[in-house]
């Protein structure tokens, strides 16, 4: 068989804190704007968005990538030390545990969960190309030998040192060339990996040519959250909401205080909305996310899923200023993400929120 996943030949492991604000790959770009306006300039997310900061003002990522590499050449000498031919076993947050890795992201193996934006995928793409390495991991699951990945890392750890441990629990130990490294590297590539978290990067991996960082994890305790829409700035209150979603034949119930759904097949409108989705026509199992784009934000508002004023807001995150209302949807059973999967399906775009979820910054892989 051939080798599709492989050791990090050139890497940086983080001799400290990671440097700058901690936002996560899901932050609206909003936000990320306003956390870089208020931290210095040399830090990692500045990196990752150069064309957001202060001083990338008015350019486009782009024309902002020397800079950023530059800000990254000091920062690989300030806050990191070099490695080399090294995979990394990762527990994430004391609950699950596996490998860092690089992995080919054309290999039929690699397999989508979800769609994309485009938009999305096109900036990481020319960021990977500029920067030449990767900051944060995809989050690979495998479909077999998951029980057996996990033992294999946890093995790996008995009587060495992390080489990082952060305050809330995130360890990462590394491993050189050897049979260890070796037979961790030969389960994570032995069966098909879905993308539970990343599939941006997946797609701007292959886009660019460059490896994949990925981890690659069975758990054992990973959960499926919920991933809401807000919108913003189209001056609709609850009741056009409500008079607009009838129109078209949905039913809309006034339930005061109305909870977050817990099973799909409804939408609460916090706080006093809950709209039934209406069975759509092809195969089971039926993803909310992908009903709500289409008929209660595109066909029933004629607001574009994709456009400014729709922003994707993972359970517990804040969904920001100037919002109009919150689309609350229930979290996808994970049985569910697997039998889209199994019939060659994907899931709608930022309809799963997998975690817990590895901290980028804590190692950074050449590509």
């Amino acid at each position: 068989m051939n080798a599709w996943a492989h050791a990090i030949r050139t890497g940086w492991v983080v001799t400290g804190e990671v440097p700058g604000p901690d936002v996560d790959e899901f932050a609206d770009p909003a936000e990320i704007t306003r956390a870089l306006a208020g931290a210095q300039s040399a830090t990692l997310l500045a990196v990752q968005h150069p064309h957001r900061t202060p001083e990338g003002r008015g350019l486009s990522l782009a024309e902002a990538l020397p800079r950023a590499r530059r800000v990254l050449d000091g920062l690989l000498t300030s806050a990191y030390r070099e490695v080399h031919d090294v995979v990394a076993v990762y527990e994430v947050a004391g609950r699950t545990i596996g490998v860092l890795c690089l992995v080919d992201p054309s290999i039929v193996n690699v397999r989508h969960s979800e769609q994309v934006y485009q938009r999305i995928v096109d900036d990481r793409t020319i960021a990977l190309s500029g920067l030449g390495l990767a900051t944060s991991a995809a989050m690979l699951v495998p479909l077999s030998d998951g029980e057996r990945l996990t033992a294999a890392a946890r093995r790996a750890t008995v009587g060495r040192e992390p080489a990082v441990t952060t305050k809330d629990a995130h360890r990462l130990w590394l491993i050189g060339p050897g049979p260890v490294q070796d037979e961790l590297l030969a389960i994570a590539q032995s069966g098909p990996l879905l993308v539970a978290d990343g599939n941006h990067r997946v797609a701007a991996a292959a886009a660019a040519h460059t490896g994949l960082f990925a981890l690659v994890t069975a758990g054992p305790d990973l959960h499926v959250g919920a991933i809401h829409r807000a919108l913003t700035g189209t001056g609709l209150s609850h009741a056009d909401l409500a008079d607009a979603w009838r129109r078209i034949g949905l039913t809309v119930h006034e339930v005061p205080d109305a909870e977050p759904p817990r099973l799909p097949g409804t939408v609460t409108v916090s706080p006093d909305l809950v709209v039934e989705l209406p069975e759509p026509d092809g195969p089971l199992p039926h993803i909310d996310h992908g009903t709500v784009e289409d008929l209660l934000l595109a066909r029933a508002l004629g607001v574009d899923p994709e456009g400014p004023h729709v922003r994707v807001v993972p359970e517990g995150h804040d969904p920001g200023p100037d919002v109009d209302a919150l689309l609350q949807l229930a979290p996808v059973p994970l049985a569910d993400v697997l039998a889209v999967h199994d019939q060659g399906r994907r899931m709608p775009r930022k309809a799963t929120y997998f975690t817990p979820k590895p901290r980028s910054g804590l190692l950074l892989a050449q590509l």
